[in-house]
């Protein structure tokens, strides 16, 4: 499956006339957690040539690649990245965090060192905790639980803990997560959860576990006092996001 990833990606490249600086897997197989009939959702970064920046008509900043059963797969322009990053966007730490990477490249090793100079402790708890709260609002509220719902409560509330934990960007992979944050006597239920996950479709059911609808609906409350407490402190400005821009436009 990797060389059919990898020659989209060059279709892409080809088709689009742009650079592909990395790509990588983003949803349930980089968290760990997929099923036998999950798809392949691929997430990259690209630069275009120079004068596409200085255009009057402004090219497009996404390139998204029609859906189909298998493959999931759309990227953004660099720029419309750095833009994010400058307000800590989670999805830009989450996808240089990834396990999987299906292209890489010395550009985008510069990046992520630039990643700790743009984390807001406070934005990415905020982020964790909204994302814990619409699933478990939507989802989990009924006798019978769609088993990868839980792990899309869980995983978002463990990450906010190990930011508060740790004081930096959460790791992607679920089983990590467990292993730092989860309270010991959750572990076992919550392997039993991810086996049954890993077995069974993506529809699969199972009854309500009521010990870790409360520890959710605990953390919930607890992750949301903790970020409202957090005081807002500022980033180191654009001047490093603007070099790193700058010497990409100068590789082209």
């Amino acid at each position: 499956m990797e060389k059919q990833i990898v020659s989209k990606l060059h279709e892409i490249e080809e088709k689009e006339n742009v650079r592909i600086l990395f790509a990588v897997e983003s949803g349930s197989r980089a968290w760990g957690f997929a099923s036998p009939d999950s798809d392949y959702d691929v997430r990259f970064l690209y630069v275009r040539k120079k004068e596409d920046y200085l255009r009057l008509d402004e090219r497009r900043d996404v390139i998204e690649v029609p859906l189909d059963d298998v493959f999931d797969i759309n990227g953004w322009d660099v720029k419309k990245a750095l833009r994010l990053l400058y307000k800590s966007n989670p999805t830009v730490f989450e996808w240089c965090a990834s396990p999987i990477i299906y292209r890489t490249s010395p550009e985008f090793e510069k990046l992520k060192m630039l990643l700790p100079f743009y984390f807001s402790k406070k934005k990415l708890l905020y982020h964790y905790w909204h994302m814990a709260k619409t699933n478990h609002r939507e989802y989990l509220k009924t006798d019978q639980v769609n088993i990868k719902k839980y792990f899309y409560v869980l995983r978002p509330l463990l990450a906010a803990k190990w930011i508060l934990d740790k004081d930096c960007p959460p790791p992607m992979l679920f089983s990590e997560l467990v292993e730092a944050e989860l309270e010991d006597e959750l572990k076992p239920q919550v392997e039993q959860l991810l086996k049954m996950k890993q077995e069974l479709p993506e529809m699969g059911f199972a009854p309500k576990n009521q010990a870790l609808t409360e520890y959710i609906e605990y953390m919930m409350e607890k992750m949301k006092n903790k970020a409202d407490e957090i005081i807002t402190q500022d980033n180191c400005g654009w001047e490093y996001l603007n070099h790193y821009f700058m010497s990409l436009l100068d590789l082209q």
